[in-house]
């Protein structure tokens, strides 16, 4: 099959969960298929990157990329328009440009648009297949639904508005669409009863990410592996060493956090007093980090998706203290694979009980990893990924879902 791949992110190096899911999505499909991407891209070092993308892509095209920027005169009269305003100040004429060319010069069998962002410059091609690839919406439904100040929930409630009615005007157009996890497909058929998308998860590769025996554990280290740049983690951060902490910290004083990820120093300064909390910065391998930890700390408190930063501590061996929110959508057996609680106390107190006892640790992780390795391994998700594109190519309409 021949296959065009639209991608928001420039998946090189695979160091964010978007680009590990599209790197890993690629590199599997390019073992039974031709992949071609048209790809955006943020950094000016990506001509480095593209030797590795083409080692599975035959085709490789990269567009730089402008952010959504609210003030800009396209975003302010995006109020006035149908569709989203970030759709509409991001959109780039030669990416456009591109996908245009790309059809005209090459037969597809099957396009791939990865994301809400590519979903418009998909819309218009006609000729081959369309997929619309982990569509996301529960992380924009959600604060409309949980937010209790009338004037922020007016606001979320206009946003949530509107991408409803332009989903429903517009995913119709597609072949297929995937989510990660059955609550993004009960939020998409919410909106589009008439689309019934497959739940292709997240994964991991399970074969790099592994315990590694020879590296000793550092007692009563944590770790967060998000970057607080990210307005999800900023929150799950700030509510940890706000609420959590201190009552771990209360019991083993010398207990200190590892947040990885990029960091900005003016978003630091905003975060609660943070003795003992250590930020890393980008890691270009998380493995280091993750081997030599003892507990991963997933304290979300917005949904959406699913939670890559669980499923690579799993595969590493780490055990992990999640909220119910920051594991949605994952198969995993709360007491067997990891631990799961929304109160502070709780969360505290299933923190404490790793550290404190050997034996469930190591028992915690044994099952964790096992999970992850029988029902999250990139290659099973690529194989259910390519069950439902056959689906889609060869039947008629949206097939029933992969779940």
């Amino acid at each position: 099959m021949r296959i065009l791949f639209l991608s928001r992110w420039f998946p090189y190096p695979p160091d964010n969960g978007a680009k590990i899911r599209i790197f890993h999505l690629l590199k599997g499909l390019s073992d039974n298929h031709r992949v071609d991407l048209i790809t955006f891209y943020e950094d000016e070092t990506v001509a480095a990157c593209l030797p590795e993308l083409r080692k599975f892509c035959e085709n490789v095209q990269a567009i730089p990329y402008q952010g959504f920027r609210p003030g800009r005169l396209k975003a302010v009269l995006g109020y006035l328009s149908a569709a989203p305003r970030s759709i509409l100040d991001t959109h780039s004429r030669e990416f456009a440009a591109s996908v245009r060319e790309a059809m005209q010069g090459n037969r597809f069998d099957l396009m791939i648009a990865s994301e809400f962002d590519m979903l418009a410059y998909a819309l218009p091609v006609r000729g081959p297949k369309k997929v619309l690839e982990e569509l996301e919406v529960t992380k924009i439904r959600a604060p409309f639904q949980q937010e209790a100040r009338w004037m922020k929930k007016m606001r979320s409630g206009m946003t949530w508005m509107k991408l409803a009615s332009y989903l429903s005007r517009t995913l119709p157009a597609f072949d297929g669409c995937t989510v990660v996890s059955e609550q993004e497909r009960d939020a998409v058929t919410s909106v589009v009863p008439q689309v019934n998308p497959a739940v292709i998860p997240n994964g991991v590769d399970t074969e790099r990410i592994k315990p590694d025996p020879g590296v000793a554990v550092e007692p009563d280290t944590l770790v967060y592996n998000g970057a607080i740049t990210y307005p999800v983690n900023f929150q799950a951060v700030a509510y940890f060493i706000e609420r959590i902490f201190p009552l771990i910290r209360a019991k083993r004083p010398g207990t200190h956090l590892i947040v990885t990820g990029k960091i900005n120093r003016a978003l630091i300064e905003r975060l609660p007093a943070h003795e003992n909390v250590i930020f890393t910065g980008y890691v270009d391998d998380i493995r280091k980090v993750l081997h030599r930890c003892s507990v991963n700390v997933v304290p979300l408190t917005v949904g959406g998706g699913t939670r890559l930063k669980i499923l690579e501590s799993l595969a590493a061996g780490l055990p992990v203290v999640s909220t119910s929110i920051g594991a949605e959508g994952l198969k995993l057996v709360n007491g067997r694979d990891l631990l799961l609680a929304d109160q502070p106390e709780e969360f505290a107190q299933s923190v404490l009980r790793i550290l404190e006892d050997g034996d469930f640790r190591r028992r915690l992780a044994a099952n964790g990893r096992k999970t992850v390795v029988e029902q999250y391994d990139w290659k099973l998700i690529v194989a259910q990924l390519e069950d439902y594109i056959r689906q889609v190519t060869v039947g008629n309409g949206v097939p029933e879902s992969a779940a």
